[in-house]
């Protein structure tokens, strides 16, 4: 049987891609006994029905996986974050990382809409806290075309773009490949942020020989599969200080002989950083206690 990738997901049909033709699949029903999900990005064996139809039959080992958005098997997550209309969303952007990081997925943080503002001196410090930490930072404006920068790091690579509803993915999509004309929109006056346009995670073909995941904005992510033990490795600041720490297993919040602590108050690690650090713990550990209440 042959072997394709999943490029599309709608409702429980799969769009499977393999020698340059495309078949609508289904799962077959041993996925939903199993409570295994196919995912866009995953290599599958699938059996054929027609030339335009078949079943995915088997889901070949992932090398990676992320819950939200839905996908695997991806190079790199692209975190997609306006400067203005929304304004940038640190603890947002924050929320990202640690999911990527869960994942072991590199990341790539992708400003938008340059153009929007005049001074970028605070965004530019904002910036070097996570590029000192050795994440790369891309600046872009789709409406200036500002995207040769983000091209270059797509080139060869299958990328995931995420980020809050209303940044701009979809147009920069468009500034990347001019006859995709993906469908876009501003921001919503009443809400204060972004509308969805992309209603479906779906892969897209770069010409600079790469592919590129196009998945729906959303304003909120939880800490799905995360406990409070364990959430310290996934702030990289915070980890490579944690073994220096006074007590084994140390989490970084009113333990004495804390390095991370330490390196706060020193300006080794940005307290902004920290402070979300902090948010978030409180936010699993409350999940934690009522599961067990």
């Amino acid at each position: 049987m042959p072997e394709g990738l999943i490029t599309r997901a709608l409702s429980s049909f799969y769009y499977v891609k393999s020698n340059n033709h495309l078949w609508e699949c289904k799962a077959r029903g041993l996925f939903k006994k199993h409570q295994i999900t196919p995912l866009v990005g995953d290599r599958v064996i699938f059996e054929e029905i027609n030339d335009q139809q078949g079943y995915i039959t088997e889901i070949l080992p992932r090398k990676n996986e992320l819950v939200r958005p839905p996908i695997s098997n991806v190079d790199q997550a692209v975190l997609v974050f306006s400067v203005a209309e929304p304004d940038f969303n640190s603890t947002l952007l924050d929320r990202f990382l640690v999911h990527v990081e869960k994942a072991g997925i590199p990341s790539l943080i992708c400003l938008t809409k340059l153009d929007l503002i005049e001074d970028s001196t605070i965004i530019d410090e904002k910036m070097d806290v996570y590029q000192k930490m050795g994440y790369k930072v891309v600046k872009t404006s789709s409406k200036t075309k500002n995207v040769e920068e983000l091209e270059k790091e797509l080139e060869g690579k299958i990328s995931v773009f995420a980020g809050q509803s209303g940044v701009g993915k979809s147009s920069l999509l468009n500034a990347l490949i001019p006859s995709l004309q993906l469908e876009t929109a501003g921001i919503s006056p009443k809400l204060g942020r972004g509308k969805h346009t992309t209603r479906v995670v779906q892969m897209i073909e770069l010409p600079s020989d790469g592919l590129v995941a196009d998945t729906p904005g959303f304003s909120q992510l939880d800490f799905q599969g995360i406990d409070s033990n364990t959430l310290g490795r996934y702030f990289i600041d915070i980890d490579q200080f944690s073994d220096r720490c006074r007590f084994r297993g140390c989490l970084h919040v009113k333990e004495p002989g804390c390095a991370v602590k330490e390196a706060v108050e020193n300006g080794e690690i940005s307290a902004e950083r920290y402070s979300h650090y902090l948010d978030f713990y409180e936010e699993v550990k409350e999940k934690e206690e009522k599961k067990w209440r």
